[in-house]
């Protein structure tokens, strides 16, 4: 693990992300070899963001229109990283993740450390907003035709033990023992 005097040297005594220089700690950007090259410094918010995704503060990040020049391929990686989970809120993140430039394999490493957006998990909810998971039950709050099976499954009826087959919205369930797609709109999870 790289020391905190060697980061704290090179970072002039401060977060080099948002420049703060209170309340510092080292971090380790993976894929990573405990080395200098593969920490950066970081303040105590900006650590509690990047570790804990629901509690980021996009206004916190406008830093990274400086920190993303950063020389260092570290400082380089965590900013391309945090520009790409704000990309999709905020447009400002969008434009800098544009402009940034970065070495072949430093992008690579920056990649490297993030799951593939087709690699995500499908949150799947009812028509109240609850989420389903497999082995659910639920009902159906609407009479919903069944084509190709020549039945209508009425309001009320419970499906128990629904899968979900990863796409949002819907989800796989018997019905007078017959296995059909239900859209997630229609049904209500059962507690």
């Amino acid at each position: 693990m790289a020391s905190v005097s060697e980061l704290s040297t090179r970072s002039g005594s401060k977060c080099e992300l948002c420049l703060s220089a209170t309340d510092l700690a080292t971090l380790d950007v993976v894929p990573s070899d405990g080395s200098i090259d593969k920490s950066i410094m970081l303040c105590s918010t900006c650590k509690e963001q990047i570790e804990n995704p629901d509690s980021v503060e996009a206004n916190h990040w406008r830093c990274l229109n400086d920190s993303m020049w950063n020389e260092h391929p570290a400082v380089q990686v965590m900013a391309w990283r945090m520009l790409n989970q704000l990309k999709a809120t905020e447009s400002w993140a969008q434009d800098l993740i544009e402009q940034i430039y970065m070495e072949e394999t430093t992008l690579e490493w920056a990649k490297a450390g993030i799951p593939e957006e087709g690699n995500a998990p499908v949150v799947v909810k009812d028509s109240n907003g609850t989420v389903l998971v497999d082995g659910d039950e639920v009902t159906l709050i609407k009479d919903l035709v069944v084509k190709g099976a020549n039945f209508t499954a009425k309001r009320g009826t419970m499906v128990k033990n629904i899968s979900l087959n990863g796409i949002e919205g819907q989800i796989e369930g018997r019905v007078n023992g017959t296995k059909i797609v239900l859209l997630t709109c229609f049904l209500k999870k059962q507690n």
